[in-house]
Protein backbone atom coordinates (compact mmCIF):
# COMPACT_ATOMS: atom_id res chain seq x y z
CA UNK A 1 0.00 0.00 0.00
CA UNK A 2 1.41 3.75 -0.92
CA UNK A 3 0.48 6.92 1.69
CA UNK A 4 -1.81 7.47 -1.21
CA UNK A 5 -3.93 4.75 -1.03
CA UNK A 6 -7.01 4.83 1.74
CA UNK A 7 -7.93 2.19 3.47
CA UNK A 8 -11.39 0.52 4.23
CA UNK A 9 -12.26 -0.02 7.70
CA UNK A 10 -14.72 -3.33 8.01
CA UNK A 11 -16.76 -2.17 10.65
CA UNK A 12 -18.18 -5.63 13.25
CA UNK A 13 -19.36 -3.91 16.61
CA UNK A 14 -19.75 -6.21 19.48
CA UNK A 15 -22.65 -8.29 20.46
CA UNK A 16 -21.78 -8.08 24.25
CA UNK A 17 -20.85 -4.76 25.20
CA UNK A 18 -20.92 -3.97 28.09
CA UNK A 19 -24.58 -2.39 29.77
CA UNK A 20 -24.43 1.26 30.31
CA UNK A 21 -25.01 0.56 34.71
CA UNK A 22 -21.43 -1.60 33.94
CA UNK A 23 -20.15 1.08 31.88
CA UNK A 24 -20.99 3.64 34.78
CA UNK A 25 -19.68 1.21 37.80
CA UNK A 26 -16.09 1.33 35.67
CA UNK A 27 -16.17 4.79 34.97
CA UNK A 28 -16.92 5.65 38.71
CA UNK A 29 -13.38 4.65 39.47
CA UNK A 30 -11.17 3.76 36.56
CA UNK A 31 -7.90 3.65 37.61
CA UNK A 32 -5.11 3.42 35.05
CA UNK A 33 -5.13 0.95 32.06
CA UNK A 34 -7.28 -2.01 33.93
CA UNK A 35 -10.60 -1.77 32.29
CA UNK A 36 -11.31 -1.80 28.35
CA UNK A 37 -13.66 -0.65 26.06
CA UNK A 38 -15.53 -2.81 24.43
CA UNK A 39 -13.67 -2.39 20.80
CA UNK A 40 -10.64 -2.52 19.20
CA UNK A 41 -8.92 -1.52 15.81
CA UNK A 42 -6.60 -3.96 13.99
CA UNK A 43 -4.99 -3.79 10.44
CA UNK A 44 -2.64 -6.86 9.34
CA UNK A 45 0.99 -5.87 7.03
CA UNK A 46 2.38 -8.22 4.16
CA UNK A 47 5.76 -7.73 3.09
CA UNK A 48 4.89 -6.93 -0.66
CA UNK A 49 1.36 -6.40 -0.05
CA UNK A 50 1.43 -3.33 2.30
CA UNK A 51 -1.03 -3.11 4.70
CA UNK A 52 -4.31 -4.96 4.78
CA UNK A 53 -7.76 -6.05 6.42
CA UNK A 54 -8.15 -2.95 8.55
CA UNK A 55 -11.26 -4.03 11.19
CA UNK A 56 -12.99 -2.49 14.11
CA UNK A 57 -14.08 -5.83 16.15
CA UNK A 58 -14.92 -6.56 19.40
CA UNK A 59 -12.36 -6.53 22.34
CA UNK A 60 -10.43 -10.12 22.65
CA UNK A 61 -7.86 -12.27 22.90
CA UNK A 62 -5.28 -12.63 20.01
CA UNK A 63 -4.43 -16.08 18.19
CA UNK A 64 -0.61 -16.19 18.05
CA UNK A 65 1.68 -19.27 17.61
CA UNK A 66 4.38 -19.53 20.33
CA UNK A 67 7.34 -19.05 17.48
CA UNK A 68 5.50 -15.72 16.75
CA UNK A 69 8.74 -13.03 16.61
CA UNK A 70 7.25 -10.80 18.87
CA UNK A 71 7.71 -13.16 21.90
CA UNK A 72 11.60 -13.81 21.28
CA UNK A 73 12.88 -10.53 19.32
CA UNK A 74 10.82 -8.07 20.86
CA UNK A 75 10.20 -6.54 17.58
CA UNK A 76 7.15 -4.02 18.96
CA UNK A 77 6.63 -0.45 19.37
CA UNK A 78 3.35 1.43 20.66
CA UNK A 79 2.36 4.93 21.40
CA UNK A 80 -0.29 6.56 23.83
CA UNK A 81 -2.91 9.86 23.69
CA UNK A 82 -6.11 10.28 25.31
CA UNK A 83 -9.68 11.09 24.16
CA UNK A 84 -11.07 14.14 26.29
CA UNK A 85 -14.45 15.11 27.11
CA UNK A 86 -14.68 19.03 26.92
CA UNK A 87 -17.03 21.49 28.39
CA UNK A 88 -19.17 21.68 25.37
CA UNK A 89 -19.69 18.17 25.05
CA UNK A 90 -17.13 17.39 22.44
CA UNK A 91 -14.87 14.78 22.18
CA UNK A 92 -11.42 15.92 21.35
CA UNK A 93 -7.86 14.08 20.94
CA UNK A 94 -4.62 16.61 21.57
CA UNK A 95 -1.78 16.70 18.84
CA UNK A 96 -2.64 12.96 17.43
CA UNK A 97 -0.57 13.78 14.25
CA UNK A 98 2.26 14.40 16.25
CA UNK A 99 1.98 10.77 17.73
CA UNK A 100 1.50 9.26 14.23
CA UNK A 101 4.80 10.89 13.82
CA UNK A 102 6.51 9.62 16.91
CA UNK A 103 4.90 6.09 15.90
CA UNK A 104 6.66 6.21 12.30
CA UNK A 105 9.68 7.63 13.44
CA UNK A 106 9.79 4.67 16.65
CA UNK A 107 8.71 1.91 13.17
CA UNK A 108 11.83 3.15 10.99
CA UNK A 109 14.53 2.48 14.31
CA UNK A 110 12.93 -1.20 14.79
CA UNK A 111 12.82 -2.14 11.07
CA UNK A 112 9.38 -1.69 11.10
CA UNK A 113 6.67 -0.45 8.38
CA UNK A 114 5.62 2.71 8.67
CA UNK A 115 1.91 3.48 8.83
CA UNK A 116 0.13 6.04 6.74
CA UNK A 117 -0.27 9.43 9.38
CA UNK A 118 -4.05 9.93 7.99
CA UNK A 119 -4.68 5.99 8.85
CA UNK A 120 -3.44 6.27 12.58
CA UNK A 121 -5.57 9.23 13.10
CA UNK A 122 -8.50 7.51 10.86
CA UNK A 123 -7.99 4.27 13.48
CA UNK A 124 -8.49 6.66 16.29
CA UNK A 125 -11.84 8.39 15.47
CA UNK A 126 -13.28 5.38 14.66
CA UNK A 127 -12.34 3.23 18.14
CA UNK A 128 -13.28 6.79 20.04
CA UNK A 129 -16.76 6.92 17.93
CA UNK A 130 -17.33 3.88 18.32
CA UNK A 131 -16.96 3.46 22.06
CA UNK A 132 -17.68 7.18 22.76
CA UNK A 133 -19.84 6.55 25.76
CA UNK A 134 -16.87 5.18 27.75
CA UNK A 135 -15.25 8.75 27.60
CA UNK A 136 -15.11 9.85 31.21
CA UNK A 137 -17.19 12.87 32.19
CA UNK A 138 -15.56 13.69 35.48
CA UNK A 139 -13.28 16.23 35.20
CA UNK A 140 -9.16 15.16 35.29
CA UNK A 141 -10.25 11.69 33.67
CA UNK A 142 -10.20 10.77 30.09
CA UNK A 143 -10.02 8.15 27.68
CA UNK A 144 -6.74 6.66 27.56
CA UNK A 145 -5.88 5.56 23.56
CA UNK A 146 -3.22 2.42 23.26
CA UNK A 147 -1.59 2.13 19.26
CA UNK A 148 0.83 -0.61 19.20
CA UNK A 149 2.28 -2.29 16.30
CA UNK A 150 3.72 -6.23 16.32
CA UNK A 151 5.91 -8.75 14.45
CA UNK A 152 3.45 -11.48 13.42
CA UNK A 153 5.65 -13.78 11.56
CA UNK A 154 6.11 -16.96 12.33
CA UNK A 155 9.48 -18.32 12.55
CA UNK A 156 12.97 -18.33 14.70
CA UNK A 157 16.11 -16.60 13.61
CA UNK A 158 17.98 -13.19 14.41
CA UNK A 159 19.01 -12.54 10.93
CA UNK A 160 15.81 -10.85 9.42
CA UNK A 161 12.82 -8.54 10.20
CA UNK A 162 9.70 -10.14 10.18
CA UNK A 163 7.83 -9.71 7.31
CA UNK A 164 4.68 -9.53 8.33
CA UNK A 165 3.08 -6.98 11.53
CA UNK A 166 -0.55 -6.53 13.03
CA UNK A 167 -1.17 -2.70 14.05
CA UNK A 168 -3.90 -2.17 16.70
CA UNK A 169 -5.76 0.03 19.15
CA UNK A 170 -7.10 -0.33 22.38
CA UNK A 171 -8.82 2.19 24.48
CA UNK A 172 -9.04 2.32 28.56
CA UNK A 173 -11.15 5.01 30.55
CA UNK A 174 -8.33 6.50 32.95
CA UNK A 175 -8.41 8.67 36.23
CA UNK A 176 -5.53 10.72 37.17
CA UNK A 177 -2.11 8.88 37.20
CA UNK A 178 -0.77 10.92 40.18
CA UNK A 179 -2.80 13.15 42.09
CA UNK A 180 -2.52 17.05 40.76
CA UNK A 181 -1.30 18.16 44.00
CA UNK A 182 0.63 15.10 45.07
CA UNK A 183 4.75 15.69 44.65
CA UNK A 184 6.36 12.58 43.79
CA UNK A 185 10.05 11.31 45.34
CA UNK A 186 12.48 10.60 42.87
CA UNK A 187 15.69 7.91 43.41
CA UNK A 188 18.69 8.70 41.27
CA UNK A 189 19.83 5.63 39.77
CA UNK A 190 23.43 5.27 38.97
CA UNK A 191 23.75 1.19 38.71
CA UNK A 192 21.46 0.97 35.66
CA UNK A 193 20.31 2.93 32.20
CA UNK A 194 17.69 3.58 30.42
CA UNK A 195 19.74 4.13 26.88
CA UNK A 196 22.83 4.93 25.08
CA UNK A 197 23.61 6.98 21.98
CA UNK A 198 22.61 4.68 18.78
CA UNK A 199 20.03 2.55 20.59
CA UNK A 200 16.86 2.64 21.05
CA UNK A 201 16.19 5.62 23.95
CA UNK A 202 14.11 7.57 21.01
CA UNK A 203 12.00 5.33 19.97
CA UNK A 204 8.79 3.95 21.83
CA UNK A 205 9.53 0.51 22.21
CA UNK A 206 8.68 -2.20 24.82
CA UNK A 207 12.00 -2.96 25.69
CA UNK A 208 13.00 0.59 26.84
CA UNK A 209 10.46 0.09 29.66
CA UNK A 210 11.30 -3.79 30.68
CA UNK A 211 14.93 -2.90 31.04
CA UNK A 212 13.39 -0.36 33.67
CA UNK A 213 11.71 -2.44 35.73
CA UNK A 214 14.50 -3.67 37.88
CA UNK A 215 15.28 0.60 38.83
CA UNK A 216 12.12 1.07 38.98
CA UNK A 217 11.52 -1.68 41.86
CA UNK A 218 14.77 -0.30 43.35
CA UNK A 219 13.51 3.32 43.22
CA UNK A 220 9.99 1.64 45.50
CA UNK A 221 12.47 -0.01 48.00
CA UNK A 222 14.72 3.58 48.77
CA UNK A 223 11.26 4.84 49.40
CA UNK A 224 10.55 6.72 46.30
CA UNK A 225 8.20 6.84 43.78
CA UNK A 226 9.76 7.20 40.45
CA UNK A 227 13.30 6.30 39.34
CA UNK A 228 15.20 9.21 37.23
CA UNK A 229 17.57 8.01 34.53
CA UNK A 230 20.70 9.71 34.14
CA UNK A 231 23.70 9.45 31.16
CA UNK A 232 24.90 6.12 30.12
CA UNK A 233 28.71 7.27 30.69
CA UNK A 234 29.00 9.12 33.33
CA UNK A 235 25.71 8.38 35.07
CA UNK A 236 26.17 12.45 36.12
CA UNK A 237 23.78 13.83 33.85
CA UNK A 238 19.96 14.03 34.45
CA UNK A 239 17.99 12.67 31.48
CA UNK A 240 14.45 11.82 32.14
CA UNK A 241 12.14 10.23 34.68
CA UNK A 242 10.49 6.74 34.60
CA UNK A 243 8.39 7.34 31.19
CA UNK A 244 8.61 10.81 31.72
CA UNK A 245 10.25 14.02 30.85
CA UNK A 246 11.71 16.50 33.27
CA UNK A 247 11.58 20.11 33.30
CA UNK A 248 14.00 22.32 35.82
CA UNK A 249 12.23 26.01 36.85
CA UNK A 250 14.66 28.78 37.91
CA UNK A 251 12.17 31.62 38.69
CA UNK A 252 10.95 32.94 34.86
CA UNK A 253 12.93 30.02 33.01
CA UNK A 254 12.57 26.60 32.31
CA UNK A 255 15.32 23.73 31.23
CA UNK A 256 14.88 20.15 30.03
CA UNK A 257 17.45 17.65 29.00
CA UNK A 258 18.31 18.39 25.31
CA UNK A 259 17.14 15.38 22.81
CA UNK A 260 20.42 13.18 22.35
CA UNK A 261 19.11 10.00 20.78
CA UNK A 262 18.30 8.69 24.30
CA UNK A 263 15.47 10.43 25.90
CA UNK A 264 12.01 9.78 24.51
CA UNK A 265 10.54 13.27 22.54
CA UNK A 266 7.62 13.64 24.64
CA UNK A 267 4.77 15.63 22.81
CA UNK A 268 3.89 16.97 26.29
CA UNK A 269 7.60 17.95 26.70
CA UNK A 270 7.20 19.96 23.13
CA UNK A 271 4.01 21.69 23.85
CA UNK A 272 5.17 22.77 27.48
CA UNK A 273 8.22 24.33 25.17
CA UNK A 274 5.81 25.66 23.48
CA UNK A 275 3.21 26.87 26.52
CA UNK A 276 6.15 28.62 27.96
CA UNK A 277 6.21 31.48 25.82
CA UNK A 278 2.64 31.93 26.24
CA UNK A 279 2.98 32.33 29.69
CA UNK A 280 5.69 34.85 29.72
CA UNK A 281 8.52 31.37 30.76
CA UNK A 282 11.75 31.36 29.04
CA UNK A 283 12.40 27.82 28.16
CA UNK A 284 15.51 26.04 26.71
CA UNK A 285 17.00 22.66 26.03
CA UNK A 286 20.34 22.00 27.72
CA UNK A 287 22.06 19.91 30.21
CA UNK A 288 21.86 19.94 33.99
CA UNK A 289 23.82 17.50 36.52
CA UNK A 290 22.99 15.92 39.50
CA UNK A 291 25.51 18.36 41.09
CA UNK A 292 23.89 21.46 39.61
CA UNK A 293 20.37 19.62 40.40
CA UNK A 294 21.14 19.49 44.52
CA UNK A 295 23.04 22.88 44.31
CA UNK A 296 20.43 24.81 42.64
CA UNK A 297 17.94 23.30 45.34
CA UNK A 298 20.04 24.09 48.06
CA UNK A 299 20.93 27.93 46.76
CA UNK A 300 17.48 28.34 45.94
CA UNK A 301 18.32 28.93 42.45
CA UNK A 302 16.18 25.99 41.30
CA UNK A 303 12.74 26.65 42.52
CA UNK A 304 10.62 23.65 40.91
CA UNK A 305 10.95 20.62 39.12
CA UNK A 306 8.29 18.72 37.48
CA UNK A 307 7.70 15.91 35.12
CA UNK A 308 5.14 15.62 32.15
CA UNK A 309 3.93 12.37 29.72
CA UNK A 310 0.36 11.93 28.18
CA UNK A 311 -0.38 9.61 31.19
CA UNK A 312 1.00 11.81 34.33
CA UNK A 313 0.61 14.99 32.29
CA UNK A 314 2.46 17.60 34.88
CA UNK A 315 3.58 16.10 37.97
CA UNK A 316 5.33 18.12 40.98
CA UNK A 317 8.66 16.25 42.13
CA UNK A 318 9.59 17.52 45.33
CA UNK A 319 12.01 15.64 47.01
CA UNK A 320 15.21 13.58 45.52
CA UNK A 321 17.34 10.53 47.01
CA UNK A 322 20.48 8.72 45.46
CA UNK A 323 23.00 6.58 47.22
CA UNK A 324 25.16 8.89 48.66
CA UNK A 325 22.91 11.86 48.84
CA UNK A 326 19.41 13.22 49.27
CA UNK A 327 17.66 16.38 49.13
CA UNK A 328 14.32 18.17 48.68
CA UNK A 329 12.75 20.52 45.49
CA UNK A 330 11.81 23.94 47.48
CA UNK A 331 9.08 23.01 49.99
CA UNK A 332 8.14 19.41 49.06
CA UNK A 333 5.14 20.57 47.90
CA UNK A 334 4.22 21.15 44.10
CA UNK A 335 5.37 25.27 43.05
CA UNK A 336 3.77 28.02 41.32
CA UNK A 337 5.03 27.70 37.92
CA UNK A 338 4.72 23.84 37.52
CA UNK A 339 0.66 24.66 38.39
CA UNK A 340 0.23 27.27 35.98
CA UNK A 341 1.79 24.96 33.25
CA UNK A 342 -0.56 21.90 34.47
CA UNK A 343 -3.61 24.16 34.22
CA UNK A 344 -2.78 25.87 30.87
CA UNK A 345 -2.19 22.59 29.14
CA UNK A 346 -5.49 20.53 30.49
CA UNK A 347 -7.51 23.81 30.21
CA UNK A 348 -6.30 23.19 26.54
CA UNK A 349 -7.43 19.57 26.41
CA UNK A 350 -10.87 20.00 28.49
CA UNK A 351 -11.53 23.17 26.33
CA UNK A 352 -11.52 25.68 29.49
CA UNK A 353 -8.73 27.66 27.72
CA UNK A 354 -7.88 29.01 24.42
CA UNK A 355 -6.13 26.56 21.99
CA UNK A 356 -4.04 29.36 20.23
CA UNK A 357 -1.62 26.38 18.41
CA UNK A 358 -4.68 24.50 17.22
CA UNK A 359 -3.48 21.31 18.75
CA UNK A 360 -7.12 20.22 19.95
CA UNK A 361 -8.47 17.21 17.42
CA UNK A 362 -11.94 17.34 17.24
CA UNK A 363 -13.67 13.40 17.41
CA UNK A 364 -17.19 13.80 17.57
Amino acid sequence: MTTAQKLSFDVQTSDHARTAAEREQVLASPGFGQVFTDHMISIDYTEGRGWHDARLMPYGPLLLDPSTSVFHYAQELFEGLKAYRQESGSIVSFRPQANAARFNTSARRMAMPELPEETFVESLELLVQTDRDWVPTTPGHSLYLRPFMIATQSALGVNYPSQTYKYMVIASPAAAYFGASQAVSVWLSTEYTRAAPGGTGFAKCGGNYAAAFVAQRQAVEQGCDQVVWLDAFEHRYVEEMGGMNLFFVYGDRLLTPALTGTLLPGITRDSILTLAGDLGLKAEEGRLSIEEWQEGCESGELTEVFACGTAAVVTPVGSVKGADRAWSVGDGTPGEVTMRIREELTGIQYGTRPDPHGWVHKIC
